[in-house]
């Protein structure tokens, strides 16, 4: 059996979770912008490794990657854990630390998950976050393409090969109509370019998870339609395991696509509207959802004026703007990344 070390939280006192043997391990911007980020991230210190020490993997990031929609006996465990069990062989292990923190911002990356991470000295860091962003009024395409640029820099600087993706917008999980979706897919198209353009910056292992067929797979998806179920956390997790591979990188066997629990029924449904869920829409309710409107009113407007081309225009210009930011050719990349909106992968 392949040695696996996990640890799950986003501080530095994280508590070990054992491995059991045969188990595996568990844009339109409204308003203005905010002020930039001036601070550095701290330089993490070099402790000694041995060529024979077990391969470091920390995960960043939000929901997604703590692993909501996959749960196990105890807790969570995710695609970033199923992953971590297929990286080892029987020669070399792996150590596995989750930083994730459900509903994680890229502010929340940058200044809690990231410093924790590379005191860490990881060998392979999955940077995977976004779409919390697109959520919150204060979205800034121009902030969260600084705050990736520095987390990624921060964590290839001390070593590591990154893991990153693009996602689908919630408002096509959701099934949103046009008014408010639009809005919505923009917004996470932008992070998507980013994501692209950082990714092929610091030469990061780089998964699509936005693809149309993939998103349409209910049996991908949790009750929430947000997060993914089992079936969804192993897909991600095999196809980064591919990509890992073909490197060189990962080792192990990849993991099973087929997922080992039943999946949610009806009940299951309606138990986590009536508790998570109905919390969730409160939370979204008094912070997206002013914004969605004005957002949806400005969409309806433009489009009885045949003016909608005007929203696309401006956020094109924020993008060409973020990218411009933190990569040498910016403008360059923002005009054959922003094209199309929906989908960054059509």
């Amino acid at each position: 059996m392949t040695g696996v070390q996990a640890r799950a939280g986003g501080a530095e006192d994280a508590v070990a979770v054992p491995v059991v043997p045969g188990v595996p391990v568990a844009a339109p911007v409204c308003g203005p912008a905010p002020a930039p980020v001036t601070e550095a991230l701290p330089e993490p210190s070099a402790p000694p490794r041995s060529p024979h020490s077990p391969i470091r993997f920390a995960a960043l990031g939000d929901s997604f990657t703590e692993g909501v929609g996959d749960p196990v006996p105890g807790g969570r465990r995710g695609w970033a854990a199923l992953l971590a069990e297929g990286i080892a062989d029987s020669h070399r292990g792996v150590e596995f630390r989750n930083f994730a923190v459900s509903g994680s911002l890229s502010g929340d990356v940058r200044d809690r998950q990231a410093p924790a991470a590379a005191a860490f000295r990881p060998d392979l860091a999955s940077v995977v976050v976004g779409v919390n962003d697109t959520l919150r009024r204060s979205f800034d395409i121009r902030l969260i393409a600084r705050r990736l640029d520095e987390v990624c820099a921060l964590l290839t600087g001390g070593g590591a090969v990154l893991l990153t993706a693009c996602l689908p917008d919630p408002g096509s999980v959701l099934g949103l109509p046009a008014p408010l979706g639009r809005p919505l897919a923009r917004r996470q198209g932008a992070v998507n370019a980013v994501v692209h353009a950082l990714s092929a910056r610091y030469d990061a292992v780089h998964l699509h998870v936005s693809d149309g067929a993939w998103v349409s797979d209910r049996s991908q998806w949790s009750v929430d339609r947000l997060h993914p179920a089992e079936r969804g956390h192993r897909s991600v997790a095999a196809g980064f395991h591919a990509l890992l591979a073909a490197r060189g990188l990962a080792l192990g066997a990849p993991p099973g696509r087929e997922p080992e629990q039943p999946p949610p029924g009806r009940a299951d449904s309606l138990f986590w509207l009536a508790t998570a869920g109905t919390g969730w829409l409160v939370r979204r309710s008094t912070d997206l959802l002013p914004q969605l409107l004005c957002l949806a009113g400005a969409e309806v407007r433009h489009w009885a004026r045949g003016t909608s081309g005007q929203l696309d225009r401006r956020a094109d210009q924020a993008l060409q703007g973020a990218l411009a930011g933190v990569t040498p050719e910016g403008r360059h990349v923002a005009s054959v990344l922003s094209a199309p909106r929906v989908s960054m992968e059509g």
